[in-house]
């Protein structure tokens, strides 16, 4: 008998309803081969009639906005304002690639004619263009319910693409990942499509079947090291090894220099604490290490974030295994040389998946002395932070040279300053730079980077945000001396979807 699928209430650590049961090998086969099944109809829609497609998903999720933000926060504890802005982000994430569609240039069309005279050798007609991968499994976060979920980032590019999706829900909102999929499916059938462009499964054993069916050409996942690594080296040793888009853990460092905590100590320290205390710290690029420097200026910075972390009240973290997890990463950090325990904020009492912020201080030069910078320099996903006091420039770099990889990295400076040599240091370790600024608050947009050096991710070279998150769901193809009765609408030479192209060499637009 499998296991059941249950909604708990991490406010009150109780299970509200069983949703569904794990899936068994044959169910996860069934959803993988039904979504093989209808690639050909996605794909043949076109990127037209993809992309009303999404737009009729977004309306969907609109219409059925109250029902998804009441299941949403009771099985997250975020809260109505937060998820109605989560809601609005995933619809808008939707008409966005529906956006990407229409434009076209997504398929990066590229022709070559056939030119006898061309050095060193004569060329033949060449066509190229970007084309879907096939069906594609995306495991829902457990920190959006909804952005980075059953209709987040990695469905819609994906769809976009023309890939169908298999989701695999995320164990903490198993009803929001239903009901969502429920709203995403009446989109597609709106739009003449199957609704198994869309499916679900649950349960930990049908992630790594998901990953392990032959039928899976990429995955998109948003997680843990521990859990992302172990399914990115299940699909490289597939016998057909495919892409694995992970975003795993990320510590998002921010360097306060001298002068700007000189020149604006309590308002960076405002900014940090909501920074770093934002959704009870369960974001993907909360600020988890913070250089401020030794003098007077870091000392009002560390006074004002202590207060404001002290008069913190928390929320419930979104489950127990994540609140578990979350302290005992807070304890270890506390036990590492020279490490102290700067401020803390109440627990409430009762029931619920409850923890306390944290606000952790060690010296720059304790950490280069000794052998803890690998706990320091980890994710800890929750409310907590540690402040690295360093004596100088030369003891800042010495330190930021042990960075790993992160989604974000930030610089607060002085009016007028030029760190160059930290930014220097900084954009090898980061997908996205920030300036005077807080890495919270990932902005969908065409210029956006979500992804960053291992462990931030698997893949640096990818965004999970943005347009081009499209990208990772297609493959180039070229056609050679192909007539043109063969040749797809988009490499036609009439050009009948009014495509930008490069032509030998030069950029058409229509």
């Amino acid at each position: 008998m499998t296991a059941t699928v249950e909604s708990v209430d991490p406010r009150t650590g109780q299970v509200v309803e069983v949703v569904a049961h794990e899936f068994t090998p044959d169910e996860v086969n069934a959803s993988c081969e039904a979504a093989a099944a209808v690639a050909p109809a996605l794909d043949d829609a076109g990127p037209r009639g993809r992309a009303r497609m999404l737009r009729l998903m977004a309306d969907e999720l609109d219409t059925d906005g109250d029902k998804i933000v009441e299941l949403a926060d009771r099985e997250s504890a975020l809260g109505e304002t937060r998820l109605r802005g989560e809601l609005a982000r995933s619809s808008f994430q939707l008409r966005l690639f529906a956006t990407v569609l229409d434009d076209g240039g997504y398929l990066n069309v590229t022709i070559d004619h056939a030119d006898p005279d061309a050095a060193p050798a004569p060329r033949p007609d060449l066509r190229r263009m970007l084309v879907p991968l096939g069906p594609v499994g995306v495991f829902g976060a457990s920190n959006f319910p909804l952005a980075f979920s059953v209709p987040g980032g990695d469905t819609a590019s994906a769809l976009a693409a023309g890939c169908p999706v298999v989701v695999k829900a995320h164990p903490a909102h198993p009803a929001t990942s239903e009901r969502c999929a429920e709203a995403l499916r009446r989109g597609a059938v709106g739009a003449g499509l199957p609704a198994e462009v869309l499916g679900i499964v649950h349960g930990g054993p049908a992630g790594a079947d998901l990953v392990r069916h032959p039928a899976i050409r990429a995955i998109g996942f948003t997680g843990s090291v521990g859990g992302g690594r172990a399914l990115f080296d299940l699909a490289a040793a597939r016998p057909d090894p495919i892409p694995f888009y992970g975003e795993l853990g990320s510590l998002n460092p921010v360097v306060v220099t001298a002068a700007a905590a000189a020149e604006r100590a309590d308002e960076i320290a405002v900014g940090l604490l909501a920074s770093y205390t934002n959704g009870v710290g369960q974001f993907c690029t909360k600020p988890g290490v913070v250089f401020v420097p030794s003098g007077a200026g870091g000392q009002n910075l560390r006074a004002a974030l202590a207060d404001g972390t002290r008069g913190y009240q928390p929320g419930a973290m979104l489950a127990e295994r994540i609140r578990d997890g979350f302290r005992a990463g807070a304890d270890a950090r506390i036990g590492c040389t020279g490490v102290t325990l700067l401020a803390e904020s109440p627990v409430p009492d009762g029931a619920g998946f409850f923890a306390p912020a944290r606000l952790l201080g060690v010296a720059a030069r304790t950490l280069l002395d000794g052998n803890d910078l690998p706990t320091i320099f980890d994710e800890c996903f929750g409310p907590l932070t540690v402040l690295v006091e360093y004596a100088d420039d030369a003891e800042l770099l010495a330190t930021l040279a042990h960075l790993p990889g992160s989604l974000t990295a930030t610089v607060h400076a002085g009016a007028n300053e030029t760190p160059t040599a930290v930014v220097d240091l900084l954009r090898p370790r980061a997908g996205r730079l920030v300036w005077n600024g807080y890495p919270t608050g990932v902005a969908v947009a065409w210029a956006m980077q979500h992804g960053g050096p291992y462990p931030s991710s698997t893949d640096s070279r990818s965004t999970s945000v943005g347009t081009a998150a499209i990208e990772r769901w297609l493959r180039p193809i070229a056609y050679q001396s192909t007539p043109p009765r063969m040749l797809p609408d988009a490499l036609q030479e009439a050009n009948p979807w009014q495509l930008p192209r490069r032509v030998d060499g030069v950029l058409q637009l229509p």
